[in-house]
């Protein structure tokens, strides 16, 4: 779905509200190929003009399947999230009406595609960690090979805290300074 902002803006009257189930599979592949897949896309939200221009507010729920950051192996995301945005014409330049935690995008051409705003807002949701259902329960199973492994934070901070603080490779280094003081 794709709307002008001349089209936006003769509708200030009532809101322009929209429920749409979206497939955006193929064009999230092709911007991050790590996406395995993409469950349907269900939006529902409104846009509508206020003093600043058009004001768009989006509920967003979907599952992306990526690959396990620790295994690789497929792990599913459920994604429910809301965002609210302001889209302005790309003729406008100043844009210091704005506060500065207001998200304002400048539409090239003047033309709002529903499918690229709810495409970039997912790519935003998604996590740094992404665990398989397992993976998230068992966490004491971390991978291993035959000479490393590893280890979550609480274990490398307690480790940390057993040892005594001293490289034993420079524990010879550690009387130097108190013979040079001399």
């Amino acid at each position: 779905m794709k709307w002008s902002l001349n089209e936006l803006r003769q509708t200030a009257d009532e809101p322009l509200m929209f429920e749409e189930t979206l497939d955006l599979k193929a064009s999230l592949q092709k911007r991050r190929p790590e996406i395995l897949d993409v469950s349907p896309v269900l939006v529902k939200g409104v846009f509508s003009i206020d003093e600043l221009g058009v004001l768009g507010y989006a509920k967003v729920k979907t599952t992306v399947t990526l690959p396990s950051t620790r295994s690789l192996e497929p792990a599913e995301v459920d994604l429910e999230f809301e965002f609210t945005e302001h889209y302005v014409s790309h003729h406008e330049r100043d844009l210091s009406r704005f506060e500065d935690t207001d998200v304002v995008i400048v539409l090239e051409n003047d033309i709002l595609d529903l499918n690229s705003v709810i495409e970039d807002n997912i790519l935003l949701q998604i996590p740094m960690q992404v665990l398989t259902k397992a993976e998230q329960q068992d966490d004491a199973t971390m991978p291993n090979g035959g000479d490393w492994n590893v280890v979550s934070e609480g274990e490398l901070k307690k480790m940390q805290k057993d040892e005594d603080g001293v490289d034993p490779r420079l524990a010879k280094l550690k009387d130097f300074f108190e013979n040079s003081k001399d």
